[in-house]
Order: structure tokens, then sequence, then C-alpha cells
């Protein structure tokens, strides 16, 4: 049976604008972005092969275009496509949240740094630039690879800061592994850098760690600021 033969509750394209997005399984919004299936399979039922074959749906979103294609049903237009759509999130998001919005709450911070860092396969260590009244500045990116004390150097996160005018500044990586548990290397690196811009009167208000599924860990929230 295709999916027009199914009650038009049970259709994924009707079901969300009835009772909205939430109300979907992520095969269901999977297989809104495919629209077909393939011979012997609809589009919901190869939606859920193709989340069991990438792992989730987070790892089928951040694979890169020779993964995507190996997909069942998947191409290069499909490929363009789903960046098409998350190019649009990612606007979308910015276009409520850019230079000048103040920056307080752990959440909304998170949800700035996935669009930029969250999804990236090599950890990145970043930093909010902020002024006086928690405005951001910038978001600049400063390293790449594994942190620990011979990758982060303080004398850079002092030149971003002086070159910006900075008055505070928030922290920021991501875990490709998806786990955003911080270890001892990251709050040791916190603390580091912490004190080197103590030196010159900047605040560190937080460090924002970003797994995948929206996940993130605070370290003033835990407490290892201080």
């Amino acid at each position: 049976m295709t999916i027009k033969n199914w009650h038009e509750n049970d259709r994924p394209r009707e079901k969300m604008i009835k009772f909205g997005e939430d109300s979907l399984s992520d095969a269901e919004l999977l297989a809104i972005f495919l629209r077909t299936g393939i011979k012997g399979k609809s589009a919901v039922v190869l939606a859920q092969d193709l989340l069991d074959q990438f792992g989730s749906l987070h790892n089928l979103l951040n694979a890169n275009e020779e993964e995507f294609c190996k997909g069942k049903g998947l191409g290069p237009a499909k490929y363009a496509n789903l960046r098409g759509v998350m190019a649009m999130a990612k606007r979308y998001f910015e276009s409520g949240m850019n230079k000048g919005d103040t920056f307080t709450r752990p959440e909304q911070i998170a949800s700035y740094l996935h669009l930029h860092i969250g999804n990236s396969h090599r950890e990145t260590f970043a930093m909010l630039l902020l002024d006086q009244k928690n405005h951001l500045i910038e978001l600049v990116e400063l390293f790449t690879g594994t942190l620990n004390k011979a990758s982060v150097h303080p004398r850079e996160v002092v030149k971003a800061v002086l070159h910006n005018n900075a008055a505070a500044v928030i922290l920021a990586h991501n875990h490709p592994s998806g786990d955003p548990t911080p270890s001892q290397s990251d709050i040791n690196i916190t603390h580091k850098i912490k004190d080197a811009l103590a030196l010159i009167d900047v605040r560190v208000l937080d460090h924002i760690i970003v797994g995948n599924g929206g996940r993130f860990e605070s370290l003033a929230q835990r407490g290892n600021m201080l």
C-alpha cells in the first residue's frame, strides 16, 4: 500500500498540517523531505531505513556528499536540496539573532553555537566576544583539533579580545562525538584563559560545549568557572 492509500491523519504532510510538525517522527519528517520512496518502499519506510543506516537523523544531516549519496534513494540532487534547507534554517535563526543581541542565557547561546560549530566533524574552539552590556560583537573561531594545552594559546585569545575591544567573552567548542560532557582538560583550559584575560580586566562568563541533538553543557551552570 502506498502513502496515497493511507488515512490522511497518517500521511506525513497532512499529519503535519493538521497536527503540527512536533507530531511527526524523525522518519516522517525525513519522508516529507524525500517526497517519494523507491520501488517496493514508501517514503516513510525508506526514511526509516536511512535513519537505521546512518544511526540517527543528526548523522544523516551532517554526512558529507559522498557519505550521503551512498544512502538508498539518495543522490547529488537530494544532497543539494538538503544543504539548501539547512542553509535556510540557519539564516532564519540568525535573522533573529545577530550582532548586537544580548547573550545571557546558556540555552540561547547553545542554539547559536549549534548553527556555527555544532555540525563540525572536527573539534573547533570558538569565542563569543561581547561588549559591556553583553551584546554580541563577533563570533571568532580560533582553533581546530583536539583541545589541549598545546592547541589553545591564551595569547591568541587575548589578541582577538583586544582587536575587537571586548569587555567579556564566552568560550565555546564542540564535541564531534556528540557527548558534551566537559573533560578535565576542558576545565583546565577554561581556567587558564580566564586567568590570562583577568590580567586585562576581561570577564569570562561561561564555556559552552555543544554536542549533538541540541545537547550542551555550560561550565558556569556546572560550577566549573570558579
